[in-house]
């Protein structure tokens, strides 16, 4: 049996529970407290280059600046075999409250979710945009495996490996990592590769909304083929039968960001407006 890997002399990483375009997550234990963590670890051949090590830097001091029980928190961060950070054989990690429950991904796997469930998810998620847009900060990579839901019910918004500035353009590496990721859920102004602003979460949101929904996302196909259609093409009809839902899913994915919410705010109040009396605030 190989020896417990231990991080920084504190942390034990366990098993691999998930993976991403950059990096790799593991269960983990905080030792001195012997609470369980998730550990993300920088993916060993992209950690040499200066680019990726600067994203991955970039995603710590992001969510080490959003603290909001809607978004995973950040517990620390180190390096793998020593503190410096300059030497590319030192491969950064970051330490997170590990979030027991299962993504939306897994959820719509193991059965799909009602119409009511659907929107308490998106309402929990529209809640974690609302404080990460106050802040600046655009997560641009909303989709079902980066929402988790907790065995009560909670959300946590997790996976701000690609988030932007408000009004930042994509660089290269976020656009590869989007498009050879998950690409039904980029907005269009992603797909051009524009400078990002809260609008663009919300039409990803809007993109989840009707996975959640329909079972599926709006458009689908191969990756260059999708991401015509987030440009051109007008989404399905959800075809739901809650009064004034199907509306509110046309707005979020506007392809126009001016004909969409102008805030996760109002998406949210105008979800909640066509819910039955126990979801409304």
């Amino acid at each position: 049996m190989s020896p417990t890997r231990v991080l920084d002399g504190r942390y034990e990483m366990g098993g691999v529970i998930g993976h991403g375009g950059m990096a790799a997550v593991h269960c983990g234990r905080d030792i001195p407290s012997g609470d369980c963590v998730a550990i993300k670890v920088l993916r060993p051949d992209l950690a040499e280059d200066p680019r990726f090590r600067s994203r991955f830097r970039s995603e710590a001091e992001t969510m080490a600046g959003l603290d909001h029980p809607a978004i995973v928190s950040i517990v620390g961060t180190g390096y793998d075999g020593g503190e410096d950070a300059a030497d590319a054989a030192r491969v950064p990690f970051i330490v997170m409250e590990h979030v027991a429950g299962r993504s939306l991904r897994e959820l719509m796997r193991a059965g799909g979710v009602t119409v009511e469930q659907a929107i308490e998810y998106l309402v929990g998620v529209l809640t974690a945009l609302e404080f990460s847009h106050r802040a600046g900060v655009v997560h641009c990579d909303i989709k079902p495996a980066n929402v988790m839901v907790t065995p009560e019910g909670a959300v946590k918004l997790v996976d701000f490996g690609i988030a932007r500035a408000s009004g930042e353009r994509a660089d290269a590496i976020t656009q590869t990592l989007q498009f050879l990721g998950t690409p039904g859920y980029l907005s269009p102004e992603q797909v051009r590769g524009e400078p990002l602003d809260a609008a663009s979460d919300l039409y990803s949101a809007g993109c989840l909304l009707h996975e959640l929904l329909t079972g599926r996302p709006p458009f689908t196909g191969d990756p260059i083929s999708v991401a015509y259609q987030h440009v051109h093409e007008e989404p399905p009809a959800a075809g739901t039968s809650v009064p004034g839902l199907d509306a509110v899913l046309a707005r979020a994915l506007a392809k126009t960001r001016g004909d969409r919410f102008p805030s996760a705010r109002a998406f949210r109040d105008a979800l909640l407006a066509t819910t039955a009396p126990q979801f409304t605030e």
